[in-house]
């Protein structure tokens, strides 16, 4: 059965996108267009009530049922034990797993993406306010980052997880928040060896845009 991904060419469609190619889960995308408003379509709230992209819906859920799953990190928690994938059974591995996830759902996304609107707006003042905040700590987190990959491969340990797919849809933008990330080589390292990752290629490569 084929997952349906409702998703929007994002940091946060890119997640799991990615994790669906790395887990060789058949899907088929439904673009969101949020440029548009279509995240607060009637028929989307339905499988996302806080009207935000991704959302997938499942029709081989638990119990062979269909079941909908919104937020990007629930959505791959649930793939990664529909699939016994990129999420260890070991307790401590696990925990790993999910610190690190929880690092990209609660600061480097929301941090970044912060970035991302104080550079678009036009007022200079807020404009400056706005990037001198969120920038020192986007920069102060891709500094943990860094500090954490000086001594791991991947960001819950040796081993490949669905928190390093959390946090490549975020260092994919990263010259859209301004960081290079020649400053973090660390980072670096771990990024080209994400992206070379076919499964991580295909991820980004698929059309989550109308027209591409």
């Amino acid at each position: 059965m084929t997952i349906q991904l409702y998703a929007f060419d994002t940091p946060n469609g890119r997640k799991i996108s990615v994790a669906l190619e790395e887990m060789g889960l058949p899907y088929e995308v439904h673009v969101v267009d949020i440029t548009k408003g279509e995240q607060n379509a009637p028929d989307f709230l339905k499988i996302s009530p806080n009207n935000k992209i991704p959302a997938i819906v499942d029709t081989n859920g638990p119990g062979d049922e269909p079941i909908s799953v919104f937020e990007s990190g629930a959505i791959l928690i649930y793939l990664a034990e529909k699939t016994g994938t990129f999420l260890p059974n070991d307790p401590r591995a696990r925990v790993a797993v999910m610190e690190w996830l929880m690092f990209q759902m609660g600061g480097f996304g929301p941090m970044p993406g912060q970035v991302h609107h104080f550079i678009a707006l036009d007022n200079e003042a807020d404009r400056r306010y706005g990037l001198e905040r969120f920038m020192t700590e986007t920069k102060r987190l891709y500094g943990v980052m860094d500090r954490r990959l000086a001594d791991h491969a991947f960001f819950a340990g040796e081993e490949i997880s669905i928190a390093d797919f959390a946090i490549v849809g975020w260092v994919w933008r990263h010259e859209r928040h301004q960081i290079e990330l020649a400053d973090f080589q660390n980072v670096l390292r771990w990024y080209r060896a994400m992206l070379a990752r076919s499964a991580v290629a295909r991820g980004f490569a698929v059309a989550l845009k109308r027209g591409v």
